[in-house]
């Protein structure tokens, strides 16, 4: 996981634009720029030659190639009002409306996060734990990784998980068979 710090990671494009990560000395794609921001790491772009921030340019990009294939998350509509806020007086909202949304979204799964945790009482319930990683596990999935720190599980991690919730699982159905009979 890339180092979350307050000073984004610079990423410098040459002239032939091809990518450079200032911190590791090696050539990025988009792809792992868009990991960077997953981790929770800010980036910054800037044209070598001329020193211009190209930052929001490569974002709309990164979002436009997910968009393309198929990984829909901005329903048509929204589209829609996107594109007529920029030819109306609303313009000057949007941005600060569409900041404060995304971090009552963060908000509302950082507090949803901590509602299951242990000080809840139901965790004391069989199976609770389980139940908490398959939510948390759709709220990753829902949300591409935005909740802050999610990174996801490394792929060894992820394994084992699955393989403790099968087990979960299989334990859980093994009573309810119990209690129904």
């Amino acid at each position: 996981m890339a180092e979350t710090t307050d000073k984004p990671l610079l990423i410098k494009r040459y002239a032939s634009r091809r990518l450079y990560n200032t911190e590791t000395s090696d050539y990025v794609t988009l792809e792992d720029i868009a990991s960077f921001i997953r981790e929770g790491r800010d980036v910054q772009i800037v044209d070598l030659k001329s020193g211009d921030d190209l930052t929001r340019q490569y974002l709309l990009q990164i979002i436009a190639e997910h968009e393309s294939r198929g990984e829909n998350m901005l329903p048509v509509a929204v589209l829609n009002d996107l594109v007529r806020s920029y030819t109306t007086q609303s313009m000057s909202v949007v941005p600060q409306f569409l900041a404060a949304s995304f971090d009552m979204l963060r908000d509302g799964q950082t507090k949803m996060m901590e509602n299951m945790s242990t000080m809840n009482p139901m965790t004391k319930m069989p199976g609770f734990e389980a139940m908490r990683a398959q939510q948390e596990a759709f709220l990753k999935a829902m949300t591409g990784g935005m909740m802050p720190g999610s990174s996801g599980p490394a792929p060894e991690e992820k394994a084992e998980d699955l393989d403790d919730i099968k087990k979960e699982l299989a334990s859980l159905q093994a009573k309810l068979a119990r209690m129904s009979k």
